[in-house]
């Protein structure tokens, strides 16, 4: 599938300034096909593009806990983390939490720039999932000590972000009205030119 097969036009954002397709068709929706797994060769293909994301001195902080309809149990577990407003997530075939090291393996000392490496990531491994067609949506609304409790982490490791991955649907009746509306509509963007301050100009 060519990327600008897998982006839906409806949802493809109007850009102040040409950009690729994969930018302009990402976008974070509820609405998953609970009976459609992922293959696994298209998970592979979504974190060989994490892989290759950039890192401070290359250390390549990140890693993935990936549950899937493979092992039910531990996807049940995994989705029993869920906060109640994201409680749609449970029809996404494959859940995933992103992780970082919070130390460099070069020093021992601290990596204030692990989460900023994991985000990265993420957003590559997002990136690549709209090439295949596939719905990629990043939460922060999940407990992470339930998930510690059921699948801890190494010292020094630390949950991040929530990821539901699986095949777009039309969206589900377990979405509220307001969450139903922002399904067919695109998240407004604050312009350009109040974020990007050239020359370090214009921040009053």
């Amino acid at each position: 599938m060519s990327a600008t097969e897998s982006v839906p036009v409806r949802l493809s954002a109007p850009t102040e300034h040409p950009v690729h397709e994969l930018v302009a068709g990402r976008w974070s929706p509820r609405s998953f096909d609970p009976e459609r797994p992922v293959e696994e060769d298209k998970l592979r293909r979504i974190f060989e593009a994490a892989r290759w994301a950039p890192s401070c001195f290359n250390e390549q902080p990140w890693e993935y806990n990936v549950f899937t309809v493979e092992e039910r149990a531990a996807l049940d577990k995994a989705r029993k983390c869920l906060g109640a407003g994201n409680a749609w997530a449970e029809r996404a075939p494959v859940l995933a939490f992103s992780i970082a090291k919070k130390r460099f393996d070069h020093n021992g000392k601290n990596n204030r720039f692990s989460s900023y490496d994991a985000g990265q990531a993420t957003v590559l491994a997002a990136l690549q999932a709209v090439e295949l067609g596939l719905v990629f949506h990043q939460m922060a609304g999940y407990s992470r000590k339930e998930l510690e409790k059921h699948y801890p982490l190494p010292d020094g490791y630390t949950y991040k972000a929530a990821i539901a991955i699986g095949y777009p649907s039309a969206p589900p009746e377990i979405l509220s009205d307001a969450q139903r509306k922002e399904e067919s509509e695109r998240r407004p963007r604050r312009p350009q030119n109040e974020f990007v301050h050239f020359h370090g100009r214009g921040w009053n």
